[in-house]
């Protein structure tokens, strides 16, 4: 294992955290619009999602600086997956506009479904080349399944 680059690293780290800010700028007040639906059972207090996203954005530059940063030998199965990354990263910057914005919620569970769908085959490619990689995008994929119930839930009540 080669030293850490902590300039790449934060690097990679501050890109999905700065897609989430600019989601969540576009978006608007997010939370006055989740204050104002009928939310299903075990909707979470609106504080935790902030909290939880900044989380789960860092995971996801970590799990990236490992592909970008370790695998040297497999260049393409490396671009594959950092393209599989990428195309999540901006489902993921659509969706909360699309629910929060737009109040799209019925049309916001599709585009979580394909969030998810994205982010499995991204945790998919990255296990094939780093299950440490793997493993830090494995409670994105939770959080993820958890919040398509509730996305679905919303679009029901409301």
């Amino acid at each position: 294992m080669k030293p850490i680059n902590l300039k790449r690293l934060l690097t990679a780290i501050a890109i999905p955290e700065l897609v989430g800010l600019l989601s969540a700028v576009i978006t608007g007040n997010i939370g006055d619009t989740y204050k104002s639906f009928e939310q299903p059972p075990l909707s979470p207090p609106g504080i935790i999602f902030p909290i939880v996203w900044v989380i789960l954005y860092g995971l996801m530059g970590v799990a990236s600086y490992i592909i970008f940063e370790e695998i040297r030998d497999r260049r393409e199965e490396q671009k594959q997956a950092l393209t599989f990354y990428g195309l999540q990263l901006a489902v993921n910057f659509i969706w909360p506009i699309v629910f929060f914005k737009f109040e799209a919620y019925t049309a916001a569970v599709f585009v979580i479904f394909i969030l998810l769908v994205l982010v499995i085959i991204t945790a998919a490619k990255f296990k094939a080349l780093s299950k440490t990689a793997f493993w830090f995008l494995v409670p994105y994929i939770v959080w993820l399944l958890f919040a398509t119930y509730l996305n679905i839930g919303v679009a029901v009540l409301n």
